[in-house]
């Protein structure tokens, strides 16, 4: 029988992408989180918190691949941690495995969004291969997701992203009273930049914007969608007008400062222009996209290279 050579590549490229995962323990028991990170940190990256508190501050700034969550902790427990977890649109994906003594929370563990549980006290085979398989079936789930939500010139998601993303981010915000930002970005003069430059010069400029946008965003939550044609929106989770001026004046100094070519441009280099609008005091994400949209038009009236909000 001979050897199937497509089937050892998959496996190889699995471990190496596996080895590659983020996975968050959160427990407050030192001893516990000492055996965790010995079974688990040869074949994953590993990271600790000892608090539910904790962890959710630790994901305002990651974005794990997967989470062990112990049920019984001081402050937050782990079903209100959870909760509050899968109620955030950057996590909602993340699947969750509740560490637990007892089958008593059970039914409430599935209902928060638990994927699995871990009995204690635990055995190595048994965290190790329920980490693994649902790993695995997250990064089959990603690849997925990727054909169906990633531009496939820029890398960066699509309109069919931004339509389910910020229905998820409106009902988070609304729920926790929050604001969130959204920023129309426009490519200035870029018909003229096609017609001088050729269009495979034109993506090449698209993808170098794309990927300035995107290293300009500090935070994982931060998303950037290829809206259409040369233009970019932002959002921005639990952001207020300053926060989302600031990102703003970063993007269209970065791309500024790329310094890319443009003689039909006033500017003489490729330039964008922007218009930012926030929730606060508007309906929802319908309203909130055509104000943006509104303001990028008052940029581009005032003379480009600039924002409006």
């Amino acid at each position: 029988m001979g050897l199937n050579t497509q089937s050892v590549g998959n496996n190889e490229n699995l471990i190496i992408e596996l080895f590659e995962s983020k996975v968050l323990v959160v427990e407050d028991q030192p001893l516990n989180v000492l055996l965790l990170k010995r079974i688990l940190s040869n074949h994953f990256k590993v990271e600790s918190v000892e608090s539910g508190e904790a962890a959710i501050k630790w994901c305002e700034n990651h974005i794990p691949d997967l989470i062990l969550l112990d049920i019984v902790m001081d402050g937050m427990g782990g079903i209100e941690t959870c909760k509050y977890l899968k109620s955030l649109p950057e996590i909602s994906n993340v699947p969750i495995i509740f560490i637990t003594s007892s089958h008593e929370n059970e039914d409430t563990c599935w209902d928060v969004g638990g994927v699995d549980f871990i009995q204690k006290p635990f055995t190595k085979k048994t965290v190790f291969n329920r980490v693994k398989t649902h790993l695995t079936i997250k990064l089959q789930r990603d690849k997925l997701t990727n054909l169906v939500f990633l531009d496939s010139l820029t890398g960066v998601f699509n309109r069919r992203y931004f339509d389910t993303h910020i229905e998820k981010v409106d009902l988070n915000a609304k729920r926790m009273n929050e604001d969130y930002a959204l920023i129309f970005i426009d490519i200035d003069f870029f018909k003229q930049f096609n017609d001088i430059y050729g269009h495979l010069e034109g993506d090449k400029a698209l993808k170098i914007v794309a990927q300035t946008i995107q290293k300009t965003l500090k935070r994982p939550r931060d998303v950037v969608v290829r809206f259409g044609g040369e233009e970019f929106v932002i959002v921005l989770p639990s952001t207020d007008l300053e926060g989302s001026i600031l990102v703003t004046e970063d993007v269209i100094k970065n791309i500024s400062a790329l310094n890319i070519p443009h003689s039909g441009s006033n500017f003489k280099h490729l330039t964008v222009s922007a218009g930012i609008a926030t929730l606060r005091g508007l309906k929802g994400e319908t309203e909130i996209l055509k104000v943006a949209d509104d303001k990028l038009y008052i940029s581009k009236q005032l003379g480009r290279n600039r924002l409006s909000y």
